[in-house]
């Protein structure tokens, strides 16, 4: 009987054009990740491909500016106004869209209700490069049709946004500031 409720509001969900993709999306959340490194916790920023993490952890960088756009990720180190910039590879790419990358197959697992939003909870198998299969785990909020949610079945790996706010984000946020100067040997 779930599983038949959660098809309905999905398919009503998607007849309503509550779809959303990543393009045209502006949202800020708190995001926390887990890895073999532990758990980290940011504040994100996300407007039209461009993001921005506020990392709420000690360590020499508190601001991360990634823009797709410019194949540029910065490095912000408030403490001494500096910078560093990388270059930016697909690795560094959220997950934002309610399907993976080379997802071979997708069943609902069930619904549950996280951080306040109900969820179908999915497994989702992909193939990676090389033929490496991976399975997942993914949350998806039918009210905002948002990963909340996407782990590895194994456990080494999860990313998850608490306190999702759709809506404009304004660009000056994906801007270096004016008063920061390059790292020595950076361009």
């Amino acid at each position: 009987m779930r599983k038949w409720l959660a098809s309905i509001v999905v398919t009503l969900a998607a007849c309503a054009g509550l779809a959303i993709s990543s393009e045209a999306l502006d949202f800020t959340a708190d995001r926390i990740t887990h890895t073999d490194h532990g758990f980290h916790h940011a504040r994100i920023f996300y407007h039209d491909g461009m993001w921005r993490l506020e990392h709420n952890e000690r360590g020499p960088v508190s601001v991360t500016i990634v823009r797709a756009d410019r194949n540029q990720v910065w490095h912000l180190l408030p403490a001494t106004r500096h910078y560093k910039t990388l270059s930016y590879h697909r690795d560094d790419a959220l997950h934002l869209s309610t399907t993976l990358d080379h997802e071979t197959s997708r069943e609902m697992i069930g619904t549950q209700s996280l951080d306040g939003h109900p969820t179908i909870l999915y497994e989702v198998r992909t193939v990676a490069a090389g033929g490496r299969r991976e399975t997942f785990y993914q949350w998806v909020a039918i009210d905002i049709n948002f990963p909340l949610k996407l782990a590895k079945k194994n456990g080494d790996w999860m990313v998850e946004y608490r306190h999702v706010k759709l809506g404009p984000v304004a660009e000056s946020f994906f801007q270096l500031p004016h008063r920061y100067v390059p790292m020595e040997g950076d361009q």
